[in-house]
Formats: structure tokens, C-alpha cells, sequence
């Protein structure tokens, strides 16, 4: 009986590890960034806030700190070593729920 406890045990973390796994895997999405225009993307969620990390190939990998509800902070990661902090607070945009913008700069970062 000790086997089988085990064996059940060992079956639900492994739908545990799926469950999170597939939650992690970046999903294809369209991206626009103001200083790129509209691409193809991965879109990847990085925790239960809604931040998340936007990469495709030949663009800037983006990520999102969401700090409190509709409010996040950004990163540029532009030559593939370092990420960057980007200036001012990214605010979520009540018209197009997909994009935030630099209360500094303007800089959008969208994904849908």
C-alpha cells in the first residue's frame, strides 16, 4: 500500500509540474512597441500579476513588472546580455487593455 501512496503521490506532482509548465511556455502573439511597429512575437507571462516577457527574433526582448494593479515597470534587454531599465512608470491604457505607456516617454508596448 506504501507503493501505491507513493505512486499516487509521484502521478499528482507530475500534473502539478505540467500545469505550471504550461502555464510558463510563451504563447505566439502581435506585438507593437513604438520604435518597432507590429511583429510577430512570443508572449510569455512571468508571474501571477501579469507581468510578462515579449522576445522574437531580431527585436529587443521587453519585460514587464506589473507593481500594483495597472502599473508596471520595463525592461529592454536590446543586444541579447543585459536587460535596462526603461524610463518613467508603464501604465496600462484603459482603451486597449493589451498596452502600456511610459508616463515619461510614451513608449507603448502592446501584445495581443
Amino acid at each position: 500500500m506504501g507503493m501505491t501512496r507513493s505512486k499516487l503521490g509521484a502521478a499528482a506532482m507530475a500534473a502539478v509540474l505540467l500545469f505550471v509548465a504550461s502555464q510558463a511556455a510563451a504563447k505566439p502573439a502581435r506585438c507593437f512597441t513604438t520604435d518597432d511597429g507590429y511583429y510577430p512575437c512570443d508572449f510569455q507571462l512571468t508571474d501571477g500579476s501579469g507581468s510578462f516577457e515579449i522576445s522574437a527574433p531580431g527585436y529587443p526582448t521587453f519585460s514587464l513588472l506589473v507593481e500594483s494593479p495597472g502599473f508596471a515597470s520595463a525592461y529592454g534587454n536590446f543586444d541579447g546580455t543585459r536587460s535596462v531599465p526603461l524610463p518613467g512608470t508603464y501604465v496600462r491604457q484603459r482603451d486597449e487593455p493589451a498596452c502600456w505607456a511610459s508616463d515619461a516617454t510614451d513608449t507603448r508596448i502592446c501584445a495581443w
